[in-house]
């Protein structure tokens, strides 16, 4: 038996009462984004057993009075309230409308009632607020979209945020990064709960890939955390981003901070979701993405640019986050990339980011159309809403693959 197959049958054998597996509830509120809130309702809502698909029964529930409004200014109401996912054996939360609001205590009550019954909890996105809200994610791993990962982190610390995953399957409650994660964790159910088989259908349906490889660290951009700006650590953060370029560890940050090493390790843990260490290293491999996508030096001369001890270094770190070399990531880009773009963009990168041995460039310098951007999160906003930095597109190299429950 996989283990896969083993989660679901202990999950099954723990169901109580009314509750059947092939039941999905999904549990909607007012302010939810309508694409994230869709997933769920497509992948368990419609009817494709002639395609091979077995079929869930969908209850699709209100977590407050409606109507509730949505996207665009949509009005929705929904067929069932809270008390229908009394009979689910699976509870999937799309969305939640704000990161800085607290959830409704009966949602939250029904939820933790819900898991001690035995059913499956879901979060998608944002939904994982919820979920921590509700106190499901306690001591557990957990992720959500990458510009929320700090603030979940910061506001619940017995949470175990992952900010690389794509989706964190911890047996009985689950989470995913943004949207399209959402689908890669829906389809991951389907495949835990009938087999590779059917979910393989499912996606060929849906015209999506049945499992994608990787990680969110790819779409990773240099925004500080949403909350970052009144934290003591933010001048560090800042200076470190600022100073990628230049050699330097976690004992000069520490020491920029006035901390020791252990209790530097803590606090930026608490701030980021990230330990130190691995969060410098994403950000010289990033540093190392962007110059390889928007300029010509070598790959020995970008190692340099971005704080690399050696080439051989960045090659290794490059490898172990993207899966690819250097130079293979460099073909594969400039393959894909219009000619032209590129040298457009380098020439941006050039203003905002220090070359070697020049002086800092400045933060927040004006950047023009079409070059590479940071974004930052709104309370309330979704991944959908954002610009997108322009140098990050679909179908680069994979990172490692996603987490899962032992």
């Amino acid at each position: 038996m996989s283990q896969d197959s083993a989660t679901a049958t202990e999950a099954a054998r723990k169901l109580t009462g009314r509750r059947r597996r092939e039941v999905v509830a999904v549990l909607l509120f007012s302010g939810g984004p309508i694409f994230e809130s869709s997933i769920p309702l497509s992948v368990f809502g419609i009817d494709r057993q002639d395609a091979g698909v077995p079929r869930y029964r969908l209850l699709v529930c209100g977590g407050e009075d409606g109507p509730l409004r949505t996207t665009g200014g949509l009005e929705l109401t929904t067929p069932y309230g809270l008390e229908a996912i009394s009979r689910a054996g699976t509870v999937v939360v799309p969305a939640w409308r704000s990161i800085t609001s607290p959830p409704p205590a009966e949602a939250l009550d029904a939820l933790r009632r819900a898991h001690e019954e035995g059913a499956r909890i879901v979060g998608l996105c944002t939904g994982a607020f919820v979920l921590a809200a509700a106190g499901l994610l306690d001591g557990r791993p957990a992720t959500t979209h990458w510009m929320y990962a700090p603030t979940l982190a910061k506001r619940y610390p017995s949470v175990h945020v992952d900010p690389r995953e794509l989706f964190v399957d911890d047996g009985d409650v689950l989470t995913s990064a943004g949207t399209a994660a959402g689908i890669d964790l829906c389809l991951h159910i389907v495949r835990t709960d009938h087999g590779t088989e059917a979910a393989g259908a499912l996606a060929r349906r849906l015209v999506v890939p049945p499992r994608r490889s990787g990680g969110q660290e790819r779409y990773l951009d240099r925004s500080l955390p949403e909350e970052i700006g009144s934290d003591p650590l933010a001048e560090v953060v800042a200076w470190a981003l600022e100073h990628l370029h230049e050699q330097f560890d976690v004992e000069t940050l520490a020491a920029r901070a006035y901390m020791s090493r252990r209790t530097f390790d803590r606090r930026f843990r608490s701030l980021t979701g990230s330990a130190p260490l691995q969060w410098l290293i994403t950000q010289r491999v990033l540093q190392a993405q962007r110059l390889l996508e928007t300029s010509d030096y070598s790959v020995d001369e970008v190692a340099g640019r971005c704080g690399f001890r050696s080439p051989v270094a960045l090659r290794g770190h490059f490898r172990r986050q993207l899966g690819s070399s250097p130079a293979a990531y460099r073909a594969a880009y400039r393959a894909r990339r219009p000619q032209g773009v590129a040298e457009s963009a380098a020439t941006v990168l050039e203003t905002v980011v220090p070359s070697q041995g020049s002086p800092s460039g400045r933060r927040g310098a004006p950047v023009p159309s079409g070059a590479p951007v940071s974004v930052s999160a709104s309370a309330g906003s979704s991944e959908h809403s954002l610009p997108v930095p322009d140098a990050y597109v679909p179908g680069r190299p994979a990172l490692p693959g996603q987490r899962s429950a032992p």
